[in-house]
């Protein structure tokens, strides 16, 4: 029988509503967990090591690439990003459901190697909401957000290599949405050929 975890890759562009929309879906879920990403760019304001990011150093993170330490990794604004393979993998050996909220270089490398993940796509409402957000956050530079929201239109470009889009005009609505994707990739045949072989049942 087949009892590992679901893999599910988030991607979507800087003020979609990614990190809502997971963090409310967990609540709900206690078989979902978040995986938690590595890098090397500073912390901002009331995020903490180890249960934000892993913040490291730029030659610690170098030395994790070449050690073959990351399941993904991608340089992102001017820093490294990446997610540690070591975690990941036994959770999903534990039979949890792991969310990868990763950008759509690390996802593009996560496809690669596991094809049967779930991959899914954060829209915002429109980009005139998308710029609202990433104002209201006032965690970024003027110059950084003028960069997030060029990037924006770059991601949204890219979505078609995911298998869903989710549209956050709602987070609600929008975490039942993922929930029903998750819900609906557990019950397909690929992942439950195991029922059928079961002798004498049919």
């Amino acid at each position: 029988m087949n009892n590992e975890g679901l893999l599910i890759v988030i991607s979507g562009p800087s003020g979609a509503g990614k990190g809502t929309i997971c963090n409310n879906l967990v609540k709900k879920n206690k078989n979902i967990e978040i995986s938690i990403s590595a890098t090397t760019r500073p912390p901002r304001r009331g995020e903490e090591d180890g249960k934000s990011y892993y913040f490291i150093g730029e030659k610690e993170f170098i030395d994790k690439i070449e050690q073959n330490e990351f399941l993904e990794w991608a340089r992102v604004y001017g820093n490294y990003y990446g997610t540690l393979k070591k975690p990941v993998l036994e959770k999903l050996k534990e039979g949890k459901d792991v969310i990868l909220e990763i950008d759509i270089q690390g996802a593009v490398q996560i496809k690669n190697k596991f094809p049967d993940g779930v991959f899914v796509f954060i829209l915002p409402p429109s980009i005139e909401e998308l710029k609202k957000r990433i104002e209201t956050r006032a965690t970024e530079t003027k110059k950084e957000m003028i960069e997030r929201i060029s990037a924006a239109y770059d991601e949204i470009k890219k979505a078609f290599h995911y298998d869903y889009i989710v549209v956050n005009n709602c987070v609600e609505k929008a975490t039942s949405k993922l929930q029903a994707i998750i819900t609906a990739e557990k019950c397909k045949l690929s992942r439950n050929k195991h029922l059928l072989n079961i002798g004498g049942r049919f």
